[in-house]
């Protein structure tokens, strides 16, 4: 495919044509980003479709989200993953033999506990004949999760499901070099000293460099911060829209939290220290103090730094997922219906991270729904670039021709609506936990403000990208 940066710079002789051609109306955290949602307005239709079993949630939970190398750091993936079921369990009251079966995300595995869905199940006193499986897909691993859920009730093989989702981004695995795994693997099969003593005369120093762990891609070998710093220039979006982005999410996660509409977050005593309470990267700062900051990798001239990207969490996160007749049959209110989601894939070199651009408007028509239809988004923010870029994209007529083989542009997300108790800026990312935690923010915010439909979406490495549709169950 080719290249939108290319493609610009060849039909557009100026950076103003290229940023006209993207316009979005300008941001702010002034009181047109910080303002109360509009007044909801129910739509009279709901989304079941006849001789398919409706699905809910039941209710949904995560530990504090925490910022790398605090007070996670000494402990396993699934001890975070241990502590989300043990407040699902406590938050819902759910018998552990009534729960069929158990699924979790995670993207960095550990390898002493490469199923952490088991050993976390296990951990937490379920059955050992409960069984549990872990996937992964990047970013949206949780999200997989929660779908693959949604196949298995939705199929009749199962009534009543956990999915969830950990990362551990404090302790990572680092590897010995190729060439030294390769002699250790070989002296460990040498059966005289002669063999050994042949073996080790063609060791190197350099075998002793460590194979550092990156957030790059494979098949480009490049981060994804360069990916979002590219994408931001090629959507023409400033470092000043990017900062003024990040502050607005800060700005919400923190009135937010001090108003306890965080409700998901349940308290985890972590093992010798203190009880953690709340997520701890929500740190409102000021757009002065950000433009200090350097370009974090594209240096001198890239627009992503530190205070405009997600930082590297530690968190996991459970959901309680039914038939609803199974959640009515055991007393429970639901919170929110599962709809319909797509999955998404486009060149992960250019396209990196537009998934929710083209999963929007996929999800939207097979659900028969429009934009205006939505009361609340729920779109994951890996770089303020990215949300950016992809606000760009959705609002090009240009773009959806030229990319998307569509006649009209998808259309401008409504500020007011979108990610109004802020985001993974501010709240924190862990991979694989982070899809559960969207889809409990758009379920609690519909609960909360009478909307009726929530739209989740996120991007995800290799260029892949979901979109699902919550819809509130009815008071």
């Amino acid at each position: 495919m080719t290249s939108i940066l290319t493609y610009t710079l060849k039909n557009l002789p100026s950076t103003s044509k290229w940023a006209l051609k993207f316009s979005v109306r300008p941001l702010s955290c002034s009181s047109q980003l910080l303002a109360a949602p509009a007044a909801q307005t129910k739509s009279k239709k709901t989304l079941a479709k006849p001789n398919i079993r409706n699905i809910v949630v039941v209710d949904g939970v995560r530990i504090p989200f925490l910022l790398s190398g605090t007070s996670y750091k000494d402990l396993m993936p699934h001890d975070l993953a241990r502590a989300a079921l043990l407040g699902l369990l406590q938050r819902t009251s759910v018998p552990k033999d009534v729960v069929d079966y158990i699924i979790f995300g995670t993207v960095i595995q550990e390898v002493k506990t490469s199923n952490v869905a088991r050993e976390a199940a296990l951990g937490a006193g379920f059955s050992d004949k409960t069984p549990a499986h872990t996937v992964t897909m990047a970013c949206i691993s949780s999200n997989q999760a929660m779908t693959t859920a949604v196949g298995l009730i939705a199929s009749g093989q199962y009534d009543v499901v956990v999915a969830g989702g950990v990362e551990l981004m404090s302790d990572v695995p680092i590897r010995h070099s190729r060439k030294m795994r390769k002699m250790m693997l070989d002296l460990n099969k040498a059966k005289t000293m002669g063999q050994r003593l042949s073996l080790l005369s063609k060791f190197r120093l350099n075998f002793l460099s460590p194979e550092l762990p990156a957030v790059a891609e494979f098949s480009t070998s490049e981060t994804m911060g360069h990916s979002a710093d590219r994408l931001a220039a090629a959507f023409a979006v400033s470092r000043l829209e990017q900062d003024e982005y990040a502050l607005r999410s800060h700005s919400l996660a923190k009135k937010a939290q001090d108003e306890g509409l965080l409700s998901d977050v349940v308290p985890f005593k972590v093992p010798g220290k203190e009880t953690v309470t709340k997520d701890n990267g929500i740190r409102p700062s000021s757009l002065e103090q950000m433009a200090k900051l350097k370009p974090a990798f594209i240096k001198p001239y890239g627009t992503v730094t530190a205070a405009n990207s997600s930082f590297l969490t530690d968190g996991a996160s459970a959901m309680l997922i039914m038939a609803e007749d199974k959640a009515l049959a055991l007393g429970y209110k639901p919170k929110a219906y599962l709809r319909d989601f797509v999955y998404v894939s486009q060149d992960p070199k250019d396209q990196l991270l537009l998934g929710p651009t083209y999963a929007t408007p996929k999800v939207l028509e097979k659900a028969g729904l429009t934009m205006n239809d939505i009361d609340v988004f729920e779109f994951h923010e890996a770089f303020s670039g990215q949300i950016l870029a992809n606000f760009k994209a959705m609002d090009s007529d240009w773009f959806a021709q030229n990319y998307m083989g569509r006649k009209t542009k998808v259309g401008l997300l409504p500020l007011e609506k979108f990610n109004i108790w802020g985001g993974s800026l501010s709240l924190g990312h862990p991979f694989g936990a982070t899809g559960c935690r969207l889809v409990m923010a758009a379920a609690n915010r519909l609960r909360k403000d009478g909307g009726q439909y929530g739209l989740v979406a996120a991007c995800a490495a290799g260029g892949q990208g979901h979109a699902m549709i919550v819809e509130a169950y009815p008071k």
